[in-house]
């Protein structure tokens, strides 16, 4: 059974471990950014449960910053509640659940939620090989290289709803 929820505190240490199982050390957050992150905004965290285990979750904050920009993904004090632009910062899926449409699932849901709060669009990045997959939801590629998080050169790409 699939259970779709936001996000509270108490699931720290399951979200810590998820992202954990999903990035490189360079690329995952921290537990201490999680936790802050969470305390900040838990509405803006997508978990899929199946049978009471995360297997799928993502987050990301709000701003009026029209690009996402690697300062976000540290400082989760930037987040403003009545800001245009849902960002992403992780969408994550443990190895042993993947295609089998959980990210798609949450991806979804977070392109409503924003939409139905009043949101310009939804922002993320991606490494190259991933464009696809996101512009199988109605995301358009913008540049490469304004993001550097963990050293790598990502694709920024934007869905916007008007």
């Amino acid at each position: 059974m699939l259970l779709i929820r936001n996000a509270t505190i108490r699931d720290l240490d399951v979200i810590t471990a998820v992202e954990a199982a999903c990035f490189s050390p360079a690329e995952a957050a921290t537990r201490d950014t999680l936790a802050d992150r969470l305390h900040r905004y838990p509405d803006h965290f997508w978990l899929l449960f199946e049978d009471e285990t995360l297997v799928s979750f993502l987050d990301g904050f709000v701003t009026d910053l029209p690009d996402l920009t690697d300062d976000m993904f540290e400082h989760a004090e930037l987040h403003d509640e009545n800001g245009q632009w849902q960002m992403i910062f992780g969408v994550n899926t443990i190895p042993s659940r993947r295609r089998r449409g959980h990210a798609g699932t949450l991806i979804d849901c977070a392109i409503r939620d924003a939409e139905r709060q009043g949101r310009k669009g939804v922002v993320l990045t991606c490494k190259d090989e991933m464009i696809p997959y996101y512009a199988k939801f109605g995301f358009i590629t913008e540049c490469k290289g304004l993001s550097r998080h963990a050293g790598v050169a990502w694709n920024q790409m934007r869905l916007r709803f008007d």
